[in-house]
């Protein structure tokens, strides 16, 4: 007979909008044990599965004033003795919070997006009590016995237990805090529809809401005053446009032996991927260039999540021929952009393994192929996308003349060994570039994770236009692909975004605050990229200096704010990389 074997749940903490789904692992009839559904639809041997979540709950004793005050749903505000309520403070106080936002625009944007991502209801039954030691103050209460949920509940072993979903996953909500949650699991009959045995449950610690990071101001760089604005007022001006640059850390890397500082919770995906969306979408970006996202995750998440805030889709996966994982989950670039700013003219894909075999073709001996191709192969890409502006032509001096920006988008994901194959990959970018700049007058912006930090060579040449030809780095040529030095150039004006930040002058509170977040030798962020065995800066966007200026940058992150509780990733910021944002302006065009 089908029967069930384990019941195990990915993370003992739910959180607000993460969605549940726990591992069950089955017997089938013929003795084989199996993790797949046993859905009513296909039964096994006439017996199927069925799910349910729960949360237990009494007669509630005491009512909170607050809530009653801040004009929260009465049935939030109920709990069922002192203890209860003293143990549930540090989250119940949450409600107060949000409801107090929920006064502005951005608090009820940000309720709206919290609750969106999962898919809904499931078999979890939900608990009447909270979780916390410490009351912090003693807020007013209202004793009296009313009941805390509707009837239609379910009492087992003594208790009265809530039914909040009948499907294998759940998501919990903000009704949800405070509350643990049992999920139940039998086999039942088909015919008699009845459970065959008692069925399988396991409790999860109590549902807390879904940490928030403090939020990251827009600071103008150019103008006669150095000023911020929020980044939820924001949207681009007439002739702007904002470029979005960020690796959101793939979920094959997040493991918890390479981060084991983050909580299992804040590393699940369910739960980086809501916390994700939510701080992306929050920037309203005009274009969003990521990093390490994995094909999966872009065609069941990402594509359709950002068609619904308006956004247009480009990706191009990495290649295979060194990945050995599962084929939907090599990652790639994604770039998105807002149908309303921009339309898609054309996608060029950038397959380095193709110009690492043409390289060993043209000057790597046959016997030392094998070897050079081994070297150079990391399955590394580049998605370069032409798009047109709907928003205007300033910029040009003929109205009537389309605007056009290419916009690169990368990830070179090579070993820190690996200096001079790191800088051939961006050298073969920037000839790629080199060569739809000469095709057509238009604006270039160059953005991503280059795994390399300012003064390194691939830093320089991009920055500089050249590398320095006494530099260390290119003693480690032993396949001599960086001979003769001198062609290590390119003639695109591309300057680093974030420089601006070292070179505006003046003073003021937001540029001195910003200042000590650079480094003034490089003039880059002090870091981009900060977990417990590397902080440093990786990550840039570069535009071409000659059609573009830098109008505002999206803040830096102060070091030390990170480290109060943990390196990146952490609960309130989801990948060990921080997002950079730029606004832009195209420059006046003169006519040749």
């Amino acid at each position: 007979m089908l029967s069930v074997v384990r019941v195990h749940l990915p993370s003992e903490i739910p959180i607000v909008g993460c969605e549940i789904t726990p591992y069950v692992l089955l017997r089938l009839p013929n003795g084989v044990i199996s993790t797949d559904d046993v859905p009513e639809a296909a039964p096994v041997d006439g017996h199927f599965m069925r799910y349910r979540c729960v949360h237990p709950m009494e007669q509630a004793t005491i009512q909170c004033l607050g809530c009653l005050k801040s004009k929260i749903p009465a049935a939030k505000s109920y709990h069922c003795s002192a203890k209860c309520f003293s143990d549930a403070w540090q989250h119940h106080r949450v409600l107060h919070e949000r409801a107090s936002s929920a006064l502005n625009e951005n608090g009820a944007e940000e309720e709206e997006l919290f609750g969106r991502f999962g898919s809904g209801s499931s078999g979890i039954l939900s608990s009447g009590s909270g979780s916390m030691s410490n009351l912090g103050q003693s807020p007013g209460v209202n004793n009296g016995p009313v009941p805390l949920y509707p009837s239609g509940t379910d009492k087992n072993s003594g208790e009265t237990w809530f039914e909040v979903g009948r499907s294998q996953t759940y998501t919990p909500t903000a009704d949800d805090i405070g509350h643990v949650l049992r999920f139940e699991c039998a086999a039942v009959d088909t015919e008699k529809k009845v459970p065959a045995g008692s069925p399988t449950s396991i409790m999860t610690s109590r549902v807390i809401p879904a940490p928030t990071p403090t939020p990251r101001r827009l600071i103008q760089v150019n103008g006669d005053v150095l000023g911020h604005s929020d980044i939820d007022s924001q949207t681009s001006s007439f002739g702007t446009f904002t470029v979005l640059s960020y690796n959101i850390l793939a979920d094959a890397y997040a493991t918890s032996d390479a981060y084991s500082y983050c909580p299992t919770w804040a590393l699940s995906w369910t739960y980086r991927r809501q916390n994700l969306m939510r701080e992306i979408i929050g920037y309203h970006a005009d274009i969003i260039c990521l990093q390490e996202v994995q094909l999966n995750h872009f065609e069941d998440f990402f594509a359709p999540e950002f068609d619904k805030h308006g956004y247009q889709a480009l990706y191009k996966k990495r290649t295979t021929e060194v990945y050995a994982g599962v084929p939907n989950a090599i990652d790639g670039c994604a770039t998105f952009f807002r149908r309303d700013r921009f339309s898609h003219v054309k996608k060029y894909e950038v397959e380095f393994n193709k110009a690492a075999q043409s390289l060993t073709e043209a000057i790597i001996p046959a016997s030392q192929k094998r070897v050079a191709l081994s070297r150079l192969i990391k399955d590394n890409i580049a998605l370069i996308a032409v798009l047109e502006a709907k928003f205007g032509n300033q910029g040009t001096e003929t109205p009537g003349k389309r605007q056009l920006l290419c916009v690169a988008n990368t990830h070179v994901n090579v070993h820190q060994d690996l200096k001079d194959v790191k800088l051939w990959e961006v050298q073969t970018l920037l000839k790629g570039l080199e060569k739809i700049a000469n095709s057509a007058d238009i604006p270039m912006l160059v953005c991503g994770d280059f795994n390399s930090i300012p003064g390194s060579t691939p830093h320089g040449l991009l920055a500089v236009g050249k590398v320095d030809q006494l530099h260390p780095d290119l003693a480690i040529d032993p396949l001599s692909i960086l001979r003769p030095v001198s062609k290590l150039t390119h003639q695109l004006p591309l300057v680093s975004a974030y420089s601006s930040f070292a070179r505006m002058v003046g003073v003021g509170y937001d540029l001195e605050h910003q200042r000590r977040r650079m480094d003034p030798g490089t003039n880059e962020p002090l870091f981009t990229n900060c977990t417990r065995d590397f902080t440093g800066t990786v990550d840039y966007i570069f535009y071409t200096a000659d059609s573009l200026t830098v109008e505002s940058l999206l803040e830096l992150l102060d070091e030390e704010s990170l480290r109060k509780d943990t390196a990146l990733p952490s609960p309130e910021w989801s990948s060990d990389h921080i997002a950079l944002l730029a606004e832009f302006r195209c420059k006046p065009r003169i006519r040749r």
